[in-house]
């Protein structure tokens, strides 16, 4: 069982899981960050509240609900441009591999181009 759960641990699509579950929680503390501390402030400062938390109209506190709307949608769009990023760098990086063939498929090639075109020819001459 040791070694199945071993087996399991080191896949490359576990790994890959781990870093990124790790990287996006690193990547979640940066975006609220820039949440919290730049665009409330900025907003805050906008709309002449003290706090946008604060908003409320009676008993009703619209404004943790507006706070909660502005912080998925700064994630939402923070993590499109991340992966939008990174897809672009994938795709160069897929382009760069070039295809080589060796000598024999190369000559397979013209013989076939050749035989067709000789074909093509003769039907040409019949039909004349």
């Amino acid at each position: 069982m040791l070694n199945e759960f071993k087996k399991f641990a080191m896949r490359g699509n576990v790994i890959d899981l781990a870093v990124g579950v790790i990287i996006g929680g690193a990547f979640g503390k940066i975006v609220s960050s820039l949440v919290a501390d730049i665009i409330m402030p900025l907003i805050t400062i906008l709309v002449g509240a003290v706090d946008v938390k604060d908003l409320a109209w009676g008993p009703l506190k619209y404004g943790v609900f507006f706070q909660s709307i502005i912080d998925f949608l700064i994630i939402a769009f923070s993590i499109f441009l991340f992966i939008k990023f990174l897809t672009r760098f994938k795709k160069k990086e897929e382009v760069k591999v070039e295809v080589k063939i060796d000598k024999q498929e190369e000559l397979l090639t013209e013989i076939r181009d050749l035989l067709k075109a000789e074909k093509e020819f003769s039907r040409k001459n019949e039909t004349s």
